[in-house]
C-alpha cells in the first residue's frame, strides 16, 4: 500500500464536536485568505461566534425536527487526531428532498490524498432523505470544480452576484414605483408564491429545487426563530408581492434583509419576477431602494441567473457592480431524476421522442401469421391449414401418398334416397 492510500484509509469522517470549532475557524480563515471571494454571501466566522455560545442548545435541537435542527450540520475529516477538512451541508427545501453543500474546506496535503471526495461521498451516503444535491462554486476555483465534477456534479446555471452602491440606491429611491397591487406576504399567499416560483425558472431547475406550497409558509416556531435572529443581528425583514387581478396570480415578489446597524453588513434582497412581466424589475428595485433610505447607508446585494437576461440587462444599465460569478451545480442520487443531458423536456425534438417509442424486441408472431408462413413455405398443404382452422373446403386435386392408403369409394345413394343439397353445400360450390 502506498503512502497516499494509507493516509486516505486512516482518515476518519465524523460529525462535528465542540472541540473542533477552533480548528474549523482556522481552516476557514486560511481558505478566505487565499480566495477572498469565498466569504460571499455568508461569513462562517460570524456564524461560529454564535455556535460557540449556543452549541449545547443546538446539539439538543438537532435530535428532533425543528427549524434549527440543521442550523450547523458539519462533518469533519480527521487524520492522526488533526482536523484536515470539513464540509457544511443544509436542507434546501422543507421536504428535505434537496440538500445543499454550503462549503467544503480541505488542506492542500489532505486534498492530494482525496479527502475532499471522501467528505462528499460521506454526505451522499449518510443523509438518506436527500434525492438531489446542490452547490454553488466560483467559476475561477478550478480545484473545487474538478472535485465536484469527479463526484458527479453537473452545471445547472451561471449565477452573477451584483452590488448596488448607496449613492445609486439614493438615486433610485427618487423614483416613485408604479405598484398599485403591492401586498404584504402571509401564509395565505403561499399558493400564489409557489406558482410564481414555478413559472420563473426552467423545468430542470424546477425539478431539482422541488419546492412545494409549504416551502413558502412560515410556521409559528420558525417565525419565533426568525424574530430572535433579527433581534440578535439587528436586521429587518420586509417582503411583498405584486398581484395581477385579471389573472388572479402573483407576478412579482421581493424579500429584503435590511441591516439597521451603522457597522453592519450589506442589505440583501431576493427578487422573483414572472418572465412575462419583466417591466417590474425597475419598479421592485425602486421600492427596495426607498426602504433603505431610512437606514444607515449600506450597499444592496442581489443575484441573477443566466436565464434572467432582462434582469442582468437592467442591472448593467443602471450601473450595478459585478462582485462574483459562480456556477450552480447539482447531483442526483435518485434514479428518476435525469442528469445525463442538462436540457428540458420542452426542447426535445420529435426525432428524439420517437426513438424512445421503438419496440424493445421483435414482436412474437400470432397463430395466424405462423400458419400463413408455413403454407407459403410449403410445409403444410392447404387441407392441413384449413383443417387446423376448422374450415370445410377441400383441395381441388387430392393425391394420396400411397395407393393402399386411398380411401375406399362409397356407394352412391339411390335417387329416392338422395336429399336436396343444403345451403351450405351451395355456398361451398359457389366458393
Amino acid at each position: 500500500m502506498t503512502q497516499s492510500s494509507a493516509q486516505s484509509a486512516s482518515t476518519i469522517i465524523r460529525p462535528v464536536q465542540r472541540r473542533d470549532l477552533e480548528a474549523i475557524a482556522a481552516l476557514w480563515q486560511a481558505e478566505i485568505t487565499a480566495m477572498p471571494e469565498l466569504s460571499y454571501p455568508t461569513e462562517l466566522g460570524q456564524q461560529l461566534q454564535g455556535i460557540r455560545r449556543w452549541y449545547g442548545l443546538l446539539k439538543f435541537l438537532s435530535l428532533f425536527r425543528n427549524p434549527l435542527q440543521h442550523r450547523f450540520c458539519v462533518y469533519v475529516a480527521e487524520q492522526q487526531d488533526q482536523i484536515c477538512g470539513f464540509v457544511q451541508v443544509s436542507p434546501f427545501n422543507q421536504a428535505r428532498s434537496t440538500w445543499k453543500i454550503d462549503r467544503i474546506v480541505v488542506t492542500p496535503a489532505a486534498r492530494a490524498v482525496g479527502v475532499g471526495s471522501q467528505l462528499l461521498r460521506h454526505c451522499l451516503e449518510s443523509i438518506l432523505e436527500a434525492r438531489t444535491w446542490l452547490l454553488e462554486v466560483g467559476i475561477n476555483h478550478t480545484e473545487h470544480l474538478d472535485l465536484y465534477r469527479q463526484n458527479g456534479f453537473q452545471p445547472l446555471a451561471h449565477i452573477t452576484h451584483w452590488e448596488i452602491s448607496p449613492s445609486l440606491l439614493q438615486a433610485l429611491a427618487t423614483r416613485e414605483p408604479n405598484l398599485p397591487n403591492l401586498f404584504p406576504v402571509s401564509n395565505a399567499d403561499a399558493q400564489l408564491l409557489c406558482q410564481l416560483d414555478t413559472a420563473s425558472m426552467p423545468p430542470l431547475l424546477r425539478q431539482v429545487f422541488d419546492r412545494h406550497i409549504f416551502d413558502f409558509k412560515t410556521s409559528f416556531m420558525a417565525a419565533i426563530v426568525a424574530s430572535i435572529q433579527q433581534w440578535l443581528t439587528h436586521t429587518e425583514l420586509v417582503s411583498g408581492y405584486v398581484f395581477e387581478s385579471q389573472r388572479k396570480a402573483a407576478i412579482g415578489h421581493f424579500q429584503a434583509h435590511l441591516s439597521d446597524r451603522p457597522n453592519g453588513g450589506p442589505h440583501v434582497v431576493q427578487m422573483t419576477v414572472h418572465p412575462a412581466y419583466t417591466y417590474l424589475y425597475p419598479e421592485l428595485l425602486a421600492q427596495t431602494a426607498r426602504l433603505t433610505q431610512e437606514l444607515p447607508p449600506h450597499p444592496l446585494r442581489l443575484t441573477s441567473a443566466d436565464y434572467q437576461s432582462e434582469r442582468e440587462a437592467y442591472l448593467e444599465q443602471i450601473g450595478a457592480t459585478r462582485i462574483a460569478h459562480t456556477l450552480l451545480m447539482s447531483r442526483s442520487v435518485w434514479h428518476k431524476l435525469r442528469e445525463s443531458k442538462p436540457v428540458s423536456l420542452e426542447s426535445l425534438q420529435l426525432s428524439e421522442v420517437l426513438q424512445g417509442l421503438q419496440p424493445a424486441r421483435k414482436p412474437v408472431p400470432s397463430r395466424t401469421a405462423l400458419l400463413q408462413s408455413w403454407v407459403e413455405s410449403g410445409q403444410f398443404s392447404v387441407m392441413g391449414s384449413d383443417a387446423s382452422l376448422g374450415g370445410a373446403s377441400t383441395p381441388a386435386h387430392p393425391t394420396p401418398a400411397h395407393p393402399k392408403l386411398a380411401p375406399a369409394a362409397k356407394p352412391k345413394p339411390s335417387a329416392k334416397a338422395r336429399k336436396p343439397p343444403s345451403s351450405r353445400v351451395h355456398r361451398l360450390k359457389l366458393g
